[in-house]
């Protein structure tokens, strides 16, 4: 960028060479030789002081190089410790990261803490996407998605929240789900592949989302001031991904108001967490939960009271929902 009033590099509206415009403290020692009133050997003599003075300008000048480099250089690795190495380098590559926690929330959910390649990286997931995870299961390749409950806050690990769908359960799926199983099943130190980030939603700044309709669209910006989210069971995490990251930054005045369905009270996740936030931003965030089967002797007034709904069949659907969120099932 041009230092203010040159064009060019010159002054600006001036000549390239405005030698008679400056006196001679102002000019250059090339100007000074050049426009010397005196002879030849003045003009030697003045032409071995300016090498000798800018040979100095020139070690200085180059002291002064390596002294800015290398302060942008410790500031880098500063902010690069600060903001933590990114995992996720590219989207189409597969990374294998070792399971070092795992957490049973309650009969059949889980929490997976996976290690990143050391203690100051971060997982890199821009807000809105998700992560796929890779295993080879029976000789066959199954690739589910999910989206961490953690954030680029948190460095050296990624805590992801699992339903795992059991054998036997379910009468739509006697088989249950082949990758939930395969993480059940996971011990302490295996690895699996995650590849990321994916996804057509991006939470580009306060109230703006950057969204792709389909793979083949372009991505449009779409504004508002209040965000309506539905989720059921696990599906909450891509919400609370949303949530955490409004709520954290208090420049971002968002509203936000979410519809939780589960089948029973006791399969709420993250209930104390997101009633913590409902408290502490009581005009930014609220939540409602809706239950398939709630709590026996409860009557319906007292469950409206308590923000618990009975659940309605024809609520909503379609690819409308489906479009802003992403898990899998099994």
């Amino acid at each position: 960028m041009a230092s203010a009033g040159l064009t060019g590099g010159f002054p600006a509206g001036g000549n390239p060479w405005p030698f008679g415009q400056r006196t001679g403290q102002q000019r250059t020692f090339l100007e000074q030789v050049l426009l010397s009133p005196k002879g030849t050997q003045d003009s030697t003599t003045a032409a071995s002081e300016v090498s000798g003075k800018s040979q100095e300008r020139c070690l200085l000048l180059a002291l002064g190089v390596v002294s800015v480099t290398m302060i942008l250089t410790i500031l880098k690795q500063i902010n690069l410790k600060k903001k933590g190495r990114i995992t996720l380098q590219d989207p189409e590559a597969e990374y294998p990261l070792p399971l070092i926690e795992k957490e049973q929330i309650n009969h059949n959910t889980r929490r997976f803490r996976f290690g990143l390649p050391s203690p100051d990286h971060v997982l890199g997931l821009p807000v809105g996407n998700y992560v796929h995870f890779l295993a080879q299961i029976n000789d066959q390749w199954v690739i589910r998605a999910y989206t961490p409950v953690s954030s680029d806050d948190d460095q050296g690990f990624v805590d992801f929240i699992i339903k795992i769908y059991f054998k036997n359960v379910h009468p739509r799926y006697p088989e249950g789900g082949k990758m939930t199983q395969y993480l059940e099943n996971m011990e302490i130190g295996d690895t699996i592949l995650f590849r990321g980030p994916t996804g057509r939603l991006f939470y580009h700044e306060p109230g703006s989302l950057i969204v792709k309709v389909d793979e083949m669209s372009e991505p449009e910006n779409r504004l508002f001031h209040h965000l309506g989210m539905i989720a059921g069971g696990t599906g909450i995490t891509p919400m609370l991904q949303l949530i955490r990251h409004i709520t954290k930054n208090t420049s971002d005045g968002t509203r936000m108001s979410l519809l939780f369905a589960n089948q029973t009270e006791e399969d709420i996740l993250l209930r104390k967490e997101l009633e913590e936030i409902a408290t502490t931003h009581l005009d930014q965030f609220n939540v409602w939960y809706t239950l398939d089967r709630p709590p026996v002797g409860l009557l319906q007034k007292s469950l409206r009271a308590l923000g618990l709904y009975r659940a309605c069949k024809n609520l909503m659907g379609g690819d409308c929902v489906q479009q802003v969120v992403k898990g899998s099932q099994g």
